[in-house]
């Protein structure tokens, strides 16, 4: 569930309030896995966990900003503009804007002015939900060169105020190949899985495989290099089991 549903409450959130405020999105999902990791194994799972998840989450989000709003008010009397954390946030998580979000956030962490490994493994954390050890493990380094290596992607956001939106008409082609390349690493990185543990990374796979139907499942992105891509890993999946053998 934290693989599904991490990725999709970042995204909504961070179309709310900005990709610069990508770090405070992901710090109110932590804390609502956190609180369901807790209260989960003494009352059991809710009969609808993801509503729940969605809940929280949201909760959590407006909690924070009054708090910011209460501190703001006190040291800052005299403000000319309304804040964003006075207003009355919308935070719609349906299905369809959690598809919409998750599309731009695909876009958005495939941005050029960001390096290709910095992409993979925005792509890892963001969009996968992996954790900072698994992506070391995959990237055969350390947490601490993941974690700079995020950091610095993060700051990109920040001083190129990179938005959370979709391409113009006319960039989409050239930034759409740069996600179906972003696309491809990524399932190779799990297909040729450079950890001792495994040979093949499945999930990591099958990630790139949900990501890249994201894409299909939009009309404007449904196109033949899309589908050309989709073809490909399913006939490299299709030969997982036979690219192992019992040891």
């Amino acid at each position: 569930m934290f693989r599904t549903e991490y990725s999709k409450i970042v995204a909504v959130l961070c179309k709310v309030f900005g990709l610069s405020n990508i770090q405070f999105a992901e710090d109110m999902v932590s804390d609502t896995f956190l609180q369901a990791s807790e209260t989960w194994g003494l009352k059991g799972i809710p009969d609808s966990p993801e509503g729940w998840l969605y809940t929280v989450a949201k909760n959590k989000a407006k909690d924070a900003l009054r708090r910011k709003s209460l501190f703001h008010n006190k040291i800052e009397l005299e403000i000319k503009h309304k804040p964003i954390y006075e207003a009355e946030i919308d935070i719609d998580l349906s299905v369809n804007n959690i598809r919409d979000s998750q599309l731009k956030m695909l876009f958005a962490v495939c941005n050029p002015l960001i390096s290709e490994e910095a992409q993979i493994t925005l792509a890892l954390q963001i969009l996968c939900g992996f954790g900072i050890e698994e992506i070391a493990n995959a990237f055969v380094s350390n947490k601490s060169t993941i974690n700079k290596r995020l950091f610095r992607a993060k700051e990109v956001f920040k001083k190129e105020a990179i938005k959370l939106e979709l391409p113009p008409e006319k960039a989409i082609l050239n930034r759409l190949s740069n996600v179906l390349s972003i696309l491809y690493l990524l399932f190779n990185e799990g297909y040729y899985s450079r950890t001792s543990q495994q040979a093949i990374r499945k999930d990591m796979c099958w990630e790139a495989m949900r990501l890249l139907n994201s894409l299909l499942e939009s009309n404007t992105y449904n196109l033949p290099e899309c589908q050309a891509l989709m073809a490909l890993f399913c006939f490299h999946a299709s030969r997982f089991e036979a690219r192992t053998n019992e040891l």
